[in-house]
């Protein structure tokens, strides 16, 4: 699969807003905000992943997998079962989710075979050069110490985005960066833009939001400008 042009990922992550039906609200209420003018991928709880894949009609990737065999293996998240899900690709390695750098070898490579887009987050500039030379198709640069702070790492320090975007193309050509951690208003999605980012990985700053729609139709205007 090709990499989505500038994406918008939002991670729901397990938040009380959207448990049970509320994921397919949240969905619905996604897609019309954004009407088809964003490239709006969504990453609902694993639980919810199969009925938001078969409501929504927008990109859904799940919010983790593991590196464990297809079949005889039980409480884990296998991509080929994602995939069957409808699912189009997996966010790896998120700071509330870590895991070894050869199980993201291996997944990134995985979820490649399937034909699944692969979205690595990486704390700092140094983990996202090493995890570049897996070449998946995106790096979300996320500082754990700005995630859900409402404090953007794209104003809080610019150089992070500039510096991971020249390093990782050094290693990576097929690889774009994200900027994640503390996104909340459309600002800050122009800067990241402005700053080479080829995308936005948001979770808080749209799910705990007092209007989903009000806050996606923002943060979607920064795209379309851009």
């Amino acid at each position: 699969m090709n990499s989505f042009l500038k994406p918008l990922v939002v991670n729901l992550k397990n938040y009380p807003e959207i448990a049970g039906k509320m994921s397919i609200i949240f969905a619905k209420d996604a897609a019309s905000a954004a009407n088809g003018s964003v490239n709006l991928i969504l990453a609902p709880p694993v639980c919810s992943l199969q009925a938001v894949c078969d409501i929504a009609s927008l990109p859904v990737i799940s919010q983790h997998v593991d590196d464990v065999e297809y079949g005889a293996t039980t409480g884990f998240i296998v991509p080929e079962y994602v995939k069957a899900c409808g699912a189009v690709g997996s966010l790896l390695n998120h700071s509330e989710h870590k895991i070894s750098s050869i199980k993201i070898k291996n997944l990134v490579r995985r979820l490649g075979t399937l034909n699944m887009i692969s979205i690595v987050c990486a704390a700092d500039i140094e983990e996202a050069i090493t995890l570049s030379k897996y070449s998946p198709d995106y790096i979300a640069i996320e500082p754990p110490d700005l995630i859900g702070k409402g404090i953007a790492v794209s104003k809080a320090d610019p150089s992070i985005i500039v510096n991971s975007v020249r390093e990782i193309e050094k290693v990576s050509k097929k690889t774009r960066v994200l900027c994640g951690a503390g996104i909340v208003h459309k600002e800050d999605v122009t800067i990241a833009l402005e700053l080479g980012a080829s995308g936005i990985l948001v979770a808080s700053g749209v799910v705990k939001a007092s209007s989903w729609k009000a806050k996606i139709r923002d943060l979607c205007s920064a795209f379309n400008r851009s």
